[in-house]
Order: structure tokens, then sequence, then C-alpha cells
């Protein structure tokens, strides 16, 4: 009997439970009751970021009516760039989609300008589910999901002067492709585009030339 307390007692510590940390606000949902049941360990914090992180990812959880709200008050906006902090990150849309754009105060149009300016703008990674089964599925999933293993020997990707450039510049917010070609094809170089003023800047920036010229100062 001994030796079989033993070895159960190494099976435990062999295998942990995956641990999932659930801000506070969560309290009130289904899912955390769910993620109990399938045998994670949950962990309830005071996140100023996410309602949900599993090691390194960040995932922004809404309810229909919440995302609708949030759009009206622009707070889904700064959200966004909140979760874009961490390394991998999502945001689950939850409820049933016809209800996206059922409302008589929020325009159709507004939803699906939202949801471009997500994907698009943002790139922030979307998932729609249908309730908080689904949702909790889709969390598990991820949450048993095997770190991947990368090769010690990468091969690189090789750029041409003025793609590298581009990938430079492009790594500056609110500059996309090609808003960094015009700087390109304007300035010829890297030295010229960050010497220029914001006067000369703005002319392709427009009013994003002053957050570029104090970030380059």
């Amino acid at each position: 009997m001994t030796f079989l307390n033993i070895f159960s007692s190494k099976k435990q510590k062999e295998n942990p439970k995956i641990k999932i940390i659930v801000d506070n606000r969560e309290k009130n949902s289904l899912i955390p009751s769910i993620l109990l049941s399938l045998d994670f360990q949950i962990e309830f914090k005071q996140l100023p970021i996410a309602d949900y992180l599993i090691n390194s990812t960040a995932i922004e959880r809404k309810t229909i009516s919440d995302l609708k709200s949030s759009i009206i008050n622009k707070r889904i906006f700064s959200q966004l760039l909140e979760i874009k902090q961490y390394p991998k990150h999502f945001l689950i849309i939850e409820g049933p989609q016809e209800e996206l754009y059922n409302n008589s105060v929020l325009h159709q149009n507004a939803v699906r300008g939202f949801l471009l300016s997500a994907i698009i703008e943002y790139q922030i990674p979307i998932i729609f589910t249908n309730n908080e089964k689904e949702t909790s599925s889709y969390i598990s999933v991820l949450a048993n999901k095997k770190p991947r293993e990368f090769s010690l020997h990468p091969s690189k990707i090789f750029l041409n002067k003025e793609e590298q450039i581009q990938f430079i510049l492009e790594g500056f917010p609110n500059i996309g492709p090609i808003k960094a070609k015009s700087l390109l094809q304007k300035f010829k170089s890297l030295k010229n585009i960050i010497n220029a003023s914001e006067e000369e800047l703005s002319k392709i920036l427009g009013k994003r030339a002053e957050d570029f010229r104090r970030l380059v100062d």
C-alpha cells in the first residue's frame, strides 16, 4: 500500500495541471468552472490586460453585447493595442453571429468596419464562438498544445536593401507597406527619412508625422 501511495505521488508530480490565469471579472462566466471540470488549474487575478492568459498567449473575450458597447465607447481599440504586447494574442467574440448586426443603436457597417480594422490594421486574429462551452473548448485546446520546437539552425530570409529599409519602417506604429514605400520613393534613404522635418513627413504621414518624429527623436 505504501508503494502505491509513493507511486501515485510521483505520477502527480510528473503530470502537473496546466495553469490558466483568469481575470477576476470572468468569475461571472461559466468558462472558469468548465475549465476546472476539464482538470485545468485556474488562478484568478486582476489582469490589467486580457481576460485569459495561457503562457505567453493573451485572450480578450467579448460577448456580443459587450463588443457592441466597446465599439460605441471605443474602449475595444485600446484593448486591442494592449493585448498586442503579448507575443501571441487573439480576440474571441462569443454569441450567435446574427446578433452582431441586430442593433438599432449601432449600424451594421460600424460592426463590419470594426472587424476589418481589427484584422487588417491591428492584425488581431478573431475567433467566433456560439457560447461559453465552445469558448472553453478553444481555450482547452490551446492550453493542451505542446510548445513548438524550433530548429537551432533556422534558414535566413534574404531581403534586398530596399526591402530591408521597408521592413524597418513598417516597425513604426501606423506605417504600413504603402506609406513605407511612399517614404522611400520621396526620401530615397532611411537616413533622409529620419532627418526629414515633421512638415516634410506630414505630406505622406499626415497627423502621424508628429508621432513618427517624436519616436525618432
